[in-house]
């Protein structure tokens, strides 16, 4: 077998990239050698990709997703084995078909090797920034940001889809280049939204490499990309989605544009040929803005030209800003047929033919298109065509093109622009299918730029059309001669004709000699040039306008001699009559007029002569008169009033004729002043005159003869050199030329300046007359006339001195007596302007005037200048003279540099210690220092070194005193760091010696740079994206920071010199720098990071070892710096970098031992990290790992020292634990669950009380609160901030900073802040309805401001609020909570919970469904527990989450004060508050089933846990800390049940008399489920069960417990007589046989119970007690509570049974009498089952009933009427819900003790009414009372005593929580923690209970050993 073949050297690697589905290249069979060694054995890497997913089918194999990177070790067979790049550790096989081969570069080894594919830097930034955005991109769907992730999406398939057309390769350049730009905006804007970093780069579009790039241009480049990348934001913002603001700024940037056209079809029926003419127009100046593109149509439908087919291309050129700044523009095309005059002319007589006549227009707004908002190259528009209709009335309308003339024509309407209207209004023309197919395209350039940049669009065939009139910038090379002839309009007489003419125009040009000039009119672009131009006809119409423009082109030398014929003949559209038709009139017009200038621009009225047709022709005939009517009258005027009419043989006819005329010439000028001055020669007398002229004379002539301009000028200066006549005319024209081509308009023009000062210059002399002027000028600079003139000069300086320069001599003249520097130093007013333009305007010269003066000497003169500007003018002006300096050669040039660098950093210095002009200042220090940063400038350490000294510092302190809010400050910080990145090792060592011998200068100036570092990384002045800058920055900061250490260590360290700020700033600085949020790369994603290290490391591990060896240099300064740098270094070892935690924890050994052998402690240090610690952690430092770093290397360095073993072990010990803690409170800080962060805050603060922590316990004392506030938890609020109030005395001490926390307590005392906090905690248990905790505080504080403070005002306020909560106490309502026991199991709960079980106290009205639900929601993973018993290993160890939660029942701990009976309201209060221990009960069987009476072998096993504090407490649970269980026996059980009922019956007995108004309907159900019970039996069950012989033989010890239980039976009696009696008063006649019945039961039962067990008799202090409490009392139980409606029925809340908050629930109720259902399910499991169900069916029948029909259903049927009672009342007994306590249930007996329990195993029992003692309450299951007033049940559980009815299912599972004897019960668990609250319950009995008491007489009462907790 053939074995796997090694690839040699390990170096194969594969290069993903995303080519799905690509085919497999030929190439791929090379891929069995996996890189190759040529015959040198030189290795050449291959490179392979993944280009399908393969998904790994056994465990030796290697997934690969498409794209991947991989690195082959071996091959064989078509398999290769290796790794992905992307998880290097897991190695494996996978089939070579899967990997494509390509050309790469590696870079690294081991974990830090990079695979560079071979592609343009473009493609792999693509892949890169594509591999980056999917990651986000799936995080966006987890996230479900669905519009981002559209967004993404989009962005991607764009950036694939040119990806691949980019390495298609079939781009054109153009096309290629277009692309690039769209990616990288792409990108750059993707990675904006995306919050990625933003990308720089060059002008090509290529990432600038910022080792290669000086800090300077790094900044700019940023910048701009940050606005770029701003301004397509803005883009995407507007509302105009397709507007691309960068394609109008593109084209608005450039100076000329170009419309391209493709006609791609033209639909039309015209059935003749015909002319397409199409051009540009203004809508809304009603005119033509280009020349026409023509095209000849063929009647066929195709082009005339048929090789034009599919290739009609044109090209609107000239277009400029001004045009784009037009309202509209339209694109027109006329469409002129050329035939018959009318189409319907069929006739058979012959017709003439070659008429042109309008047929039709098309339009089409092209604003859009020509702004640059809309481009789209492929598309075709369609331009739908308006028919000229054909009925007279429409049909003799001419086609008009302008309104500018309809005035002269009464009732024309402008025809086109009707038409064009009529297309825009009509949002769709009645086209039937016909018009123009065209696309179109914005082309930024002039035509020769087009034609380079876009030939697949624009070729020589390409037709250019231009537009009339020169573009707004004139080209030097553009020679153009061109008049534009329009043909306005005519009136003509129809003369001897019945109708109007037809009126046909011939435009020709003759020469003065008759002759015609051959092929010089153009009617359009794209045709050929015609001799003689035929108009449109317009049929019949006297007042034709034909607005059609034609060019006319004339060699240069024949416009002088030629003029424009235009011939009129009327047209027939017979043929043989047309024949016959000659020309009957004639109008011309000379070109050239007698002054020798051009035809005017604009409209000419021309004279229409008549003649004969032969003498028309003559132009001898014409040409001597006048041609226009304007020159007629001029020659009217000088003729001596001889009638003009006849001249020779023309006589002027009637008719009218007007065009007008645009001359585009650049030979040709309209100005008698430009060319007096041309042609100066001949007449010299007008010299000085047209020299004055030429300033008027408009630029665009000027410029067009800007060379004969030029040579006239200097001629006349040199002809008359003698003279001075002409010089200072001639220097004033020669600025104004200069002048005008600084303008806009005519810059092009300057290398045609350029070009004749060098190659057509000749003037040797004319410096002298130069210089001399501007001496002149300068030296009488404060002259008024003159100092304009000298302005202008200044702004012409560059060129003046480049013809002086070209005047071949130095120009020491002008500098002979510094003039110039002699003006600048003058302070006269006159001259700020002249001298502001000198500044401007001068160094323009240098380049120029170097060449002929030594550079060296031109840099003194320039220095002198500026020195010579009196300082405090022109600042800015100087500032930006200096900067053109530094642009110039000169500066690049090293010996002129040590010349200009002092004087400008001078001059800098100067201006930043001012704080003026800092932008200036900014830009000039800016260009410096890039001008130093170049290679090809010379050496430059010497020049660093001089901006060092003189300008570091300053620059440092104009950053210092900057706002971040400056514009200015990025640009500051960029030019500091690039100073600092230039200077070298031997600047630095410098630095220290230009200090001089101060000291304390060198000290100064380093606190000053550590502060401003600290502060620049602390608070970046460049924004988070700019990661590059950032880098830079840090990197050079870093090095700084270094150099500055070695200065410390050197000058800084030894006893005599040692700075302790200088070292502390350094530390701080250090550590700031190492924390900095740039430099977490973990923070990063794997590629950033990967790039960060590879170009800088990891800085922080730099940095961080120079630090620890600057704080091992400290020797014995150490101790100066402790505690104070236990902060920064504890910062420091936090970062989560591996080694750099390794080197620099053992500084706290360090810092320990210091401490310790200066005070023999290190309590400094210890406070200083616990302190630390939890701010670092909390911020979110810190891991597991740390934590077990910290422990290990520390203890190990504690274990060595002789003196730190113990205490250090456990300080360390110490620390950890408080970082267990602190790690748990982070991870759930930002946790929405907040209890949970209840708990773990908490769990800090008892451990910061356990070590004395005061100011942190505080702390999160105050963090807890926040948290109750926040769930309105004003109860637990008010415990916790008690916890603050218990720390403080009621003194006059003065207040510690760390015990005043909060800014809302203004107090300096700890009394005052003691009483500000009782005050606020009042407030919240008042919120809470804890009146009775804010009345204890309020009794304490009642004191102080009695007895202490003597504030009667405030005690009197205190006074009523307490007087108002004793009120509540008794007349409120409060809502009692659940108390739910929940037990977190499994390891996959955090520490805090994991295995506790907690007692948690629910909200008000809480079910436990409803408690379970928000349980499960914090934990979703979790699963619920079915069962209530406690879990086995296999759960707890489990990695899952199992939580189980149950009701348990709070054990009452009433307070001793209570030693007499008291309201049940004020007891109830205690039931459900206070409380700490808590009880669980379920039955359980024993022995053999007796289906007659189950209740002879159901026991209860009962669990109490006890809570570690008192709930309600600072939390809303506690864990327990104590679990122990008991049984209670069936006899017990039954004991306690029968006691419940007593007492139940007892208490509503006690309303009814104290107040008579209650409802009676409770009353009713109570009794009647006693005297008859329908189903359960009532205690008969009990009699068969343990009144047996039977049962006494088993149970001889059960003796006392039967008796007990018999005179519980017997104490029935009395208390129902009485009820019965006071029903009977109160019933009503509806319910009377209802009571009737019951009292014949009730006899009944009497009879039986007396006779088998006594007689028994109320005590006196019941019948006492009647009526004796206040009536307002009983009724405010009526009252409704704040939180929620009560109705009648809520007064049963009184009673003493334990009603569940809700039927089931918590799923407990016991059914004993139901045996065949219990079988069904096990004991413990938790019933959610049809009770419930059944329960709310009941409700909804029994809502709105009435009372007897109510009683008929629940009472009447005789299968449930024998069994009720016995059922009601052990159901009672296990009901697992809230007690709530009889006011009666606390009676006053007689006897020494106090306090009494019914409880049946009491040390004596007796016949007497046992006294209801505080025990918790039991539940009944009667439920039908509470809806008789249509209350649902969850009113009535919560605040009537009501039970509910028995559910009618259910099974063992739902037995609830029984009540416990007290007796029987006690806890063999030791006491609990004494907790936190007030009230410290008294301890546990640890011993057994006592023995059943012995039977005593019925007077007798027991004692109730139970009751303490």
């Amino acid at each position: 077998m053939t074995r796997w073949v090694p690839t040699k050297r390990e170096e194969k690697y594969g290069v993903g990239s995303c080519l799905n589905g690509m085919s497999r290249s030929p190439g791929i069979s090379h891929l069995c050698e996996p890189g190759t060694y040529d015959e040198a054995e030189q290795y050449h890497p291959a490179c392979f990709y993944s280009f399908y997913n393969y998904d790994a089918r056994g465990a030796d194999e290697l997934s690969l997703q498409i794209g991947d990177t991989v690195h082959i070790l071996e091959t064989y067979e078509g398999w290769y084995r290796g790794y992905t790049l992307r998880k290097k550790s897991k190695k494996g096989i996978f089939p070579a078909s899967y990997i494509h081969l390509k050309e790469a570069i590696v870079e690294g080894k081991g974990q830090h090797e990079t695979v560079i594919p071979g592609d343009l830097p473009l493609v792999q930034e693509v892949t890169t920034t594509l591999r980056e955005w999917s990651t986000i991109w799936r995080q966006l769907y987890v996230q479900d940001n669905r519009e981002m992730f559209r967004s993404v999406r989009h962005m991607i398939y764009d950036l694939i889809e040119w990806r691949s057309q980019i390495l298609s390769g079939t781009l054109p350049q153009d096309e290629l280049k277009e692309l690039k730009k769209k990616v990288t905006a792409k990108i750059d804007y993707g990675n904006r939204i995306l919050d990625l970093d933003l990308v720089v780069r060059d002008e090509d579009g290529n990432i600038l490499d910022p080792e290669l790039t000086s800090t300077i241009s790094l900044f700019r480049a940023h910048e701009i990309a940050s606005k770029q990348v701003e301004e397509r934001l803005q883009e995407e913002k507007s509302q105009k989605q397709n507007i691309d603001i960068n394609r109008q700024a593109k084209f608005a940037a450039t100076p000329s544009l170009a419309l391209f056209v493709n006609l791609k079809n033209v639909v039309c029926k015209i059935g003749e040929d015909a002319e397409v003419l199409m051009s540009l127009y203004d809508p809304v100046e009603s005119k033509f803005i280009s020349e026409n593109y023509l095209v000849r149509w063929s009647s066929s439908g195709l082009p005339k030209d048929i090789d034009r087919l599919h290739n009609l291309r044109a090209v609107f050129t000239d277009l400029g800003s001004k045009d784009l700044k037009r309202d509209k523009i339209s694109f027109v095309c006329q469409i002129v047929r050329v035939g018959r005059m009318e189409l319907r002319d069929n006739n058979t007589r012959k017709l003439t033919s070659g008429l042109r006549r309008p047929f039709g227009v098309a339009v089409m707004d092209v604003t859009d298109i020509i702004n640059g908002k809309v481009d789209d190259e492929d598309k075709q528009h369609f331009i739908p065509f308006q028919p000229l209709a054909l009925d007279d009335a429409i049909r003799h309308k001419p086609l008009n093109m302008s309104s500018r003339f309809s005035p002269r024509v009464a009732g024309e309407n402008d025809f086109l622009q009707t038409v064009i209207n009529k297309v825009i209004a009509a949002k769709e023309v009645n086209h039937k299918g016909q018009g123009l197919w065209v696309t179109l395209k914005l082309l930024p350039g002039d035509i020769h730029q087009i034609r380079k940049e876009f030939p697949h669009l624009v070729d020589r065939t390409t037709a250019v059309a231009r537009k009339t009139g020169f573009p707004e910038i004139i080209m030097p090379g553009d020679v153009r001669n061109d008049i534009y002839v329009t043909l306005v309009q005519g009136d003509f007489d129809k003369g001897s004709k019945t109708t109007a003419k037809n009126v046909e125009v011939t435009v020709s040009v003759y020469d003065e000699d008759g002759k015609r000039l051959e092929h010089v009119i153009f009617p359009g672009a794209g045709d050929e040039a015609i001799s003689e131009y035929k108009s449109v006809i317009y049929y019949q119409v006297k007042q034709p306008r034909w607005f059609e423009t034609v060019k006319v082109a004339i060699p240069i030398e024949d416009v002088n001699r030629s003029h424009l014929r235009f011939t009129f003949r009327h047209r027939s559209s017979q043929d043989s009559k047309d024949k016959s038709e000659k020309i009957f009139a004639l109008a011309f017009v000379k070109l050239m007029r007698y002054d020798g200038t051009t035809l005017r621009d604009g409209e000419h009225d021309l004279i229409v002569y008549k003649a004969e047709a032969k003498k028309l022709e003559d132009a001898a005939t014409y040409l001597s008169l006048p041609s226009t009517k304007a020159e007629l009258e001029e020659k009217a005027h000088s003729a001596t009033g001889k009638s003009m009419q006849s001249l020779g043989s023309c006589t002027i006819s009637k008719d009218s004729f007007q065009i007008s005329t645009l001359v585009c010439s650049t030979k040709l000028t309209q100005n008698v002043d430009l060319l007096g001055l041309l042609k100066w020669r001949s007449n010299t007398s007008l010299l000085q005159q047209n020299l004055r002229q030429l300033m008027k004379v408009d630029g665009g002539e000027v410029v067009k003869f800007l060379q004969d301009t030029l040579d006239a000028l200097f001629n006349i200066m040199m002809e008359n050199s003698e003279s001075e006549t002409f010089d200072t005319l001639v220097f004033d024209a020669l600025v104004f030329i200069i002048g005008l081509i600084a303008d806009r308009k005519f810059q092009h023009f300057n290398p045609v300046l350029e070009t004749y000062i060098k190659k057509h210059f000749s003037a040797t002399l004319a410096y002298t007359k130069l210089t001399k002027v501007l001496r002149n000028y300068v030296d009488n600079a404060e002259k008024p006339g003159i100092n304009d003139q000298l302005y202008k000069a200044m702004k012409a300086l560059e060129y003046i001195f480049k013809f002086i320069v070209r005047s071949r001599i130095l120009f020491n003249q002008l500098y002979e007596d510094r003039s110039i520097s002699a003006m600048m130093s003058s302070v006269s007013d006159q001259t700020v302007r002249v001298k502001g333009a000198a500044l401007k305007y001068l160094p323009t010269i240098v380049n120029d005037v170097k060449l002929v003066f030594d550079p060296k000497e031109l840099s003194k003169m320039f220095t002198d200048f500026i020195l010579n500007v009196p300082m405090g003018l022109l600042t800015i002006q100087k500032l930006y003279c200096l900067i053109e300096i530094i642009h110039s050669d000169l500066f690049t040039q090293h010996d002129c540099r040590e010349i200009l660098l002092p004087m400008m950093t001078d001059q800098l210095k100067y201006h930043l210690e001012r704080q003026e002009d800092l932008e200036a200042c900014c830009q000039l220090l800016s260009h410096i220092l890039e001008v130093l940063y170049r290679k090809d400038v010379g050496p430059t350490q010497r020049h660093v070194q001089i901006i060092m000294e003189k300008l570091l510092r300053t620059v440092n302190r104009t950053v210092i005193s900057m706002g971040r809010d400056s514009e200015l400050i990025g640009n500051f910080v960029a030019c500091m760091t690039a100073i600092l990145r230039q200077m070298e090792d031997y600047h630095y060592a410098h630095l220290i010696k230009t200090f001089g011998k101060m000291r304390t200068d060198v000290v100064d100036f380093l606190m000053e740079t550590f502060i401003m570092f600290k502060n620049l990384i602390g608070k970046n002045v460049y924004p988070f994206d700019w990661v590059i800058m950032n880098m830079m920055q840090n990197k050079v900061f870093l090095r700084a920071i270094n150099q500055y250490a070695d200065m410390l260590n050197k000058k800084f360290l030894d006893q005599a010199n040692f700075e302790l700020q200088l070292w502390n700033n350094y530390f701080h600085l250090a550590v700031a720098f190492l924390t900095q949020e740039s430099l977490q790369l973990e923070n990063f994603s794997s590629a950033k990071r990967a790039k960060i290290l590879n170009k800088y490391g990891d800085m922080r591990r730099q940095i961080g070892f120079e630090i620890r060896d600057m704080w091992y240099n400290l020797g014995q300064h150490k101790i100066k710096f402790i505690p104070e740098m236990v902060g920064p270094i504890l910062e420091m070892t936090l970062i989560p970098e591996t080694e750099l935690r390794k080197a620099t924890i053992p500084i706290f050994f360090d810092m320990m031992q210091c401490e310790f052998h200066s005070t023999r402690s290190f309590q400094m240090f210890e406070n200083e990290i616990i302190t630390k610690l939890d701010h670092e952690v909390e911020g979110g430092r810190g891991d597991e790992q740390y934590k077990v770093l910290f422990d290990k290397i520390l203890l190990e360095h504690c274990r060595k020292h002789k003196y730190l073993a113990k205490t250090g072990e456990t300080f360390v010990k110490l620390v950890v634990r408080l970082m267990e803690r602190l790690l748990d409170y982070r991870t759930i800080m930002h946790d929405e669950n907040k209890e949970n962060r209840m708990s773990c805050t908490v769990n800090v603060l008892n451990f910061y009380k356990e070590i004395e922590r005061e100011e942190m316990y505080i702390r999160y004392l105050y963090k807890l609160c926040d948290l109750h506030r926040e769930c309105d938890n004003y109860t637990e609020a008010a415990y916790t901030l008690l916890l603050h109030a218990k720390l403080l005395k009621w003194s006059e001490d003065v207040c510690a900073a760390h015990l005043t926390q909060r800014d809302g307590y203004q107090a300096t005392t700890q009394g005052q802040l003691k009483e500000q906090l009782y005050q606020e905690i009042i407030h919240y248990f008042d919120k809470g309805k804890m009146w009775e905790e804010a009345i204890a505080l309020g009794k304490e504080l009642a004191e102080q401001y009695e007895n202490e403070m003597f504030d009667y005002e405030q005690l009197s306020e205190l006074l009523k609020k307490q007087a108002q909560f004793y009120e509540n106490i008794v007349k409120v309502i409060r809502p009692k909570p659940d108390y739910f026991a929940v037990g977190y199991y499994g390891q996959g709960f955090p520490t805090f919970l994991r295995g506790k079980v907690f007692i948690y106290r629910g909200k008000e009205y809480e079910r436990r469904e409803d408690f379970e639900a928000r349980l499960l929601t914090q934990f979703p993973n979790a699963e619920k527990m079915k069962t209530t018993s406690p879990p086995g290993d296999d759960i707890k160890n489990s990695p899952g989450q199992y939580i189980q939660c149950f009701t348990v029942k709070p054990k009452l701990d009433l307070p001793p004060k209570f030693h007499r009976p008291v309201s049940e309201q004020i007891v109830s209060f205690y039931r459900v508050n206070e409380v700490q221990r808590f009880e669980y009960s379920r039955p359980i069987r024993k022995g053999e089933k007796n289906p007659d009476n189950e209740f002879a072998n159901m026991w209860i096993e009962r669990t109490i846990y006890t809570t570690a504090y008192k709930l309600p407490g600072i939390l809303r649970w506690f864990e327990v800390k104590s679990v122990f269980m008991v049984e209670i026996s069936p006899l017990e059980n039954a004991i306690e049940t029968m006691q419940l009922t007593n007492d139940k019956m007892n208490s509503m007995v006690q309303q009814h008399l104290d107040d008579p108004s209650l409802p009676i309907n409770p009353l009713s159900m109570l009794l009647n489920g006693i005297v008859d019970p329908a189903v359960m039996g009532g205690f008969a069950n009990y009699e068969k069960a343990f009144f047996t012989e039977r049962y006494l033989q088993e149970h001889p010890e059960a003796h006392e417990k039967i008796e007990k239980l018999k005179d519980l039976i017997a104490w029935q009696i009395p208390f129902l007589a009485e009820g019965i009696r006071i029903h009977g008063d109160k019933v009503t006649e509806a319910l009377r046989p209802f009571h009737e019945r019951m009292e014949a039961c009730f006899k009944q039962l009497k009879e039986k119970v007396e006779k088998q067990y006594g007689v028994r008799t109320m005590p006196s202090s019941l019948d006492d007690r009647r009526g004796s409490r206040p009536r307002s009392m009983v009724r405010s139980f009526t009252m409704p509570s704040s939180s929620r409606p009560l109705s009648v029925a809520s007064v049963s809340s009184l009673s003493s049974d334990s009603t569940p908050s809700r039927p089931g629930s918590d799923g407990f109720a016991l059914e004993p009498l139901l045996p065949k259902k219990m079988h069904s399910r096990s004991q413990d499991k938790l019933d959610k089952d049809d009770p419930e169900k059944e329960k709310k069916d009941k409700k909804k029948e029994k809502r709105n009933s009435k009372h007897q029909e109510i009683f008929d259903k629940e009472f009447k049927p005789t299968d449930m009427s024998v069994q009720q009672s016995e059922a009601v009342i052990l159901s009672e007994t296990i009901s697992p819900l809230r007690p709530q306590r009889p006011k009666s249930q606390v009676i006053n007996v007689t006897g020494s003790e106090r306090r009494f329990s019914v409880s049946p195993s009491s040390p004596s029992s007796q016949p007497a009414p046992p006294p209801v003692t505080p025990r918790a309450k039991l539940s009944f299951s009667l439920q039908s009372s509470l809806e008789l007033n249509g209350m649902t049940s969850t009113t009535a559980m919560d605040t009537a005593e009501v039970p509910p009815p028995l559910p009618l299912k259910g099974s063992m599972a739902d037995y609830g929580n029984l009540v416990e004897n007290q007796d029987l019960i006690s806890s063999p668990t030791p006491p609990p923690p004494p907790p936190h609250q007030r009230h410290v319950p008294p301890p546990l009995p640890s011993k057994t209970p006592p023995p059943p008491p012995p039977k005593t007489t019925r007077k007798q009462t027991s004692v109730d050993s139970g009751i303490v907790q």
